[in-house]
């Protein structure tokens, strides 16, 4: 029996796919925004120096990013302090995303500056990517579609419990 085409819905991308981006730097935006308004910008945990913010376009469920509180492009103008409280937070949101999504691996990495991928160039930041056992399918392929299982509003409020009960 031939099963009906099914339909996915993620009328939220159509903005990013126009490129219908926000003015400003949203790492900057949600680094200075009042701690009460994270899940708003989608920061899943703050120090004094960096953020984690989950992605609102996201490659996988829980792709989330750590960026400095200071607006810099380059990751070797990072002062040591800063390079080191990312890398504090990065490990912090691996504990976090295992315990909480159960990935088998993730995909890390810095896209550093415009040419190399970075979508957002002149605030520098690491993309943390969890990756599951056959997370990997025929539609980013054939159909220049990526499936997501969760929407954002569910990962942020498994990711921010996660992290808020780490702390």
């Amino acid at each position: 029996m031939i099963q009906p085409m099914q339909h996915l819905w993620a009328p939220w991308r159509m903005a990013f796919i126009k490129g219908e981006k926000p003015a400003g730097c949203f790492f900057c935006e949600a680094a200075g925004a009042d701690p009460g308004d994270d899940a708003a910008h989608l920061v899943l945990a703050r120090t004094g120096l960096s953020l984690a913010i989950l992605n609102r376009y996201p490659y996988n469920n829980g792709h989330l990013m750590v960026a400095p509180v200071a607006h810099l492009a380059n990751l070797e103008d990072l002062p040591r302090e800063t390079a080191s409280d990312m890398a504090t937070l990065t490990q912090h949101s691996l504990r976090v995303l295992r315990d909480v999504l159960k990935p088998q691996g993730f995909n890390l990495g810095i896209n550093a500056g415009k040419t190399a991928g970075a979508g957002v160039a002149d605030h520098v930041h690491q993309h943390v990517v969890p990756r599951w056992d056959g997370d990997t399918n025929f539609m980013p392929v054939i159909a220049d579609t990526k499936i997501l299982s969760e929407s954002l509003a569910t990962s942020y409020q498994q990711l921010r419990a996660g992290f808020d009960r780490m702390v």
